[in-house]
C-alpha cells in the first residue's frame, strides 16, 4: 500500500498544546496538514494557538477535556464543521502516576483510566463516522507499559493496556472500511508527564522519576509517529528500550519483571518514605 500524505489533510490531536502533542501538531503541520489541537490547559493552548497558525495558516485550537464525552462530540462537531471532515485522529493526551497500588488511593486508578483510557474512547466514538468516510487513520498512544507490567503504575499500566485491547480489537471492524489503526509504543520520552504524575494521595508526585535508558525527544518520536500513520504500522516499537522491553517481556517475562522491578522499586520507597 503507497504511503498517504497528509497535505492538505485534517489532522486532531489531544494533549496537543504541549509536550509529545505539541510535537506531532507542528510535525504535521510542516507536511502541510490541517491540525486541529484539542488541550485542557487553556494558558497553554492559547500560547500554541499563535505558535501553530504561524506554521499552518489552517489550524484550529481548543480547550477540551477528553474525559467529557459531550464535550469531545462538540469539539469533533466542530472541526468537522470549520474544515469537512477528519483523516487523523492522534489521541495522545494523558496523565501518569508514580506511586504503589497499596498505598494509592482508588480515586487516583479511576483518574488515570478516565484520562488515558476512557478519554480516547470519547474521541475516537465521536470521530469515528468521519474516519470512516475519509478512510482515515487513529493513532493511539501507548507505552512500554501497555505490554508489559511496570511496577510502581498500576494504573497506567492498567490504561495502556487497555487501549491496546480497545484498539487492536476496533482495528478489526474498521480495517475493511479502509481506516489504519496504529498502536504507538515509546519508552521514555521527555515531556511533562512525568513532572506532573500523580502521586499515591491524588496530589503532584514527590520523588523524581527513575529513567531506563534515554530519554527520546518529543519531535523524534513525533517523526516516527508520523511515518507510521502514512505506513499504516499496527504496532511501532520506539526506541531500544522499547524493542527490549518486548522481546525480554515475551522471551523471559519473569526476568524481566524481577529486572524492572528491582530497576524502578526505589520510586516505591519514596513514595513510602514520603520524601
Amino acid at each position: 500500500m503507497a504511503a498517504r500524505d497528509f497535505r492538505g489533510k485534517v489532522l486532531v490531536v489531544t494533549g496537543g498544546a504541549s509536550g509529545l502533542g505539541r510535537a506531532i501538531a507542528l510535525r504535521f503541520a510542516k507536511s502541510g496538514a490541517r491540525v486541529v489541537a484539542l488541550d485542557r490547559d487553556q494558558a497553554q493552548i492559547d500560547s500554541f494557538a499563535s505558535e501553530l497558525a504561524a506554521l499552518c495558516a489552517d489550524s484550529l485550537c481548543m480547550t477540551v477535556d477528553v474525559t467529557d464525552a459531550p464535550a469531545c462530540d462538540e469539539a469533533i462537531a466542530a472541526a468537522v464543521a470549520r474544515f469537512g471532515n477528519i483523516d487523523v485522529l492522534v489521541n495522545n493526551a494523558g496523565i501518569s502516576h508514580r506511586s504503589g497500588f497499596a498505598a494509592t488511593k482508588p480515586e487516583v486508578i479511576r483518574r488515570v483510566v478516565e484520562v488515558n483510557f476512557f478519554g480516547a474512547v470519547n474521541c475516537t466514538h465521536a470521530a469515528l463516522p468521519h474516519l470512516l468516510a475519509s478512510r482515515g487513520v487513529i493513532v493511539a498512544i501507548s507505552s512500554v507499559a501497555g505490554f508489559a507490567p511496570l511496577i510502581g503504575r498500576t494504573a497506567y499500566a492498567a490504561s495502556k493496556h487497555a487501549l491496546h485491547g480497545f484498539f487492536e480489537s476496533l482495528r478489526t471492524e474498521v480495517a475493511p472500511a479502509g481506516v489504519d489503526v496504529v498502536m504507538i509504543c515509546p519508552s521514555f520520552v521527555a515531556t511533562g508527564i512525568d513532572r506532573h504524575a500523580l502521586g499515591a494521595d491524588g496530589r503532584p508526585v514527590r520523588h523524581a522519576q527513575v529513567v531506563v535508558g534515554e530519554r527520546a525527544t518529543p519531535e523524534a518520536v513525533a517523526d516516527r509517529i508520523f511515518g507510521a500513520a502514512s505506513r499504516g504500522e499496527p504496532l511501532v516499537l520506539i526506541g531500544r528500550t522499547a524493542k527490549l522491553a518486548w522481546w525480554v517481556s515475551r522471551l523471559a517475562p519473569r526476568y524481566y519483571e524481577r529486572a524492572v522491578a528491582k530497576r524502578l522499586r526505589a520510586e516505591i520507597d519514596d513514595d513510602r518514605s514520603g520524601s
